[in-house]
C-alpha cells in the first residue's frame, strides 16, 4: 500500500535537512522499493523555495494543492526560517493534529519540534536543536534522533540521514531501511539510533 509522504518546503529551511530528507525518502523508493510517494509541497505561491544558504529549489507542488486527507506522514525539516513559516500556517498545523489524531507519523528535525508545539502534539521525550527545547512541552534528551509513538524528533543537520531513514523504518518499509542503513554506510560506523 501506497504511503503518502508530505514534505512541507519553505524559504529558510535548512539546507542539509530538507535535501538529506528528501534523497533519503526518495533513496528507499528507488533503491529499496518502499512504496511511498513524496509530496515536496511549497508554502509558497509558487515552487521556487529559497533555503537558509541562498540555495533555491524547485518543489513539485504547492501546498494549497496537496489532498491532505490522503496523507500517511508529514516530515518538517528545520532552519529558523522555515520553522517559522511552518508554526504561522494554520494549514501546517492542522495538517499535523489531523495527522496526530489519526496516529499517523509526524516528524520534525532541529528547530520545527516547535511547530509540533505549537499545533500540541509534542509531549514526553524528544529531541531538537540545542536551546529550541525552551518553552516547549516534553522532556528534551540528548540523542540523534528520537521515536516517542507516531512522533519523531530529530536534532540537527548531521542527524538528518538518521532522521529520514527512522521514517522510512517507522513507516514500515523495513527492507528499503536495512538497505539504505547498510548503502549510506551508517552500518559500517556502528551508528545506532
Amino acid at each position: 500500500m501506497t504511503k503518502n509522504i508530505l514534505v512541507p518546503m519553505a524559504n529558510g529551511n535548512e539546507d542539509i535537512e530538507l535535501v538529506s530528507i528528501i534523497d533519503v525518502l526518495r533513496r528507499a523508493k528507488n533503491l529499496g522499493g518502499a512504496d511511498i510517494n513524496i509530496i515536496c509541497a511549497s508554502l509558497n505561491d509558487d515552487l521556487k523555495v529559497e533555503l537558509d544558504s541562498g540555495l533555491v529549489v524547485l518543489a513539485d507542488t504547492t501546498l494549497d494543492k496537496v489532498d491532505v486527507s490522503t496523507l500517511d506522514a508529514i516530515v518538517l525539516a528545520g532552519g529558523f526560517g522555515g520553522m517559522t513559516a511552518f508554526k504561522n500556517s494554520d494549514k501546517i498545523l492542522s495538517i499535523i493534529q489531523n495527522l496526530n489524531s489519526q496516529k499517523k507519523l509526524v516528524a520534525a528535525i532541529c528547530a520545527s519540534p516547535m511547530v509540533l508545539d505549537a499545533a500540541g502534539v509534542l509531549k514526553g521525550e524528544f529531541t531538537c536543536y540545542p536551546g529550541c527545547e525552551a518553552g516547549l512541552n516534553g522532556t528534551r534528551v540528548h540523542k540523534p534522533v528520537v521515536v516517542n509513538e507516531n512522533i519523531i524528533t530529530s536534532a540537527g543537520p548531521i542527524t538528518a540521514s538518521y532522521f529520514a531513514l527512522a521514517v522510512v523504518r517507522e513507516l514500515g518499509f523495513i527492507n528499503a531501511f536495512n538497505g539504505l542503513n547498510e548503502g549510506m554506510l551508517i552500518k559500517d560506523f556502528g551508528i545506532e539510533f
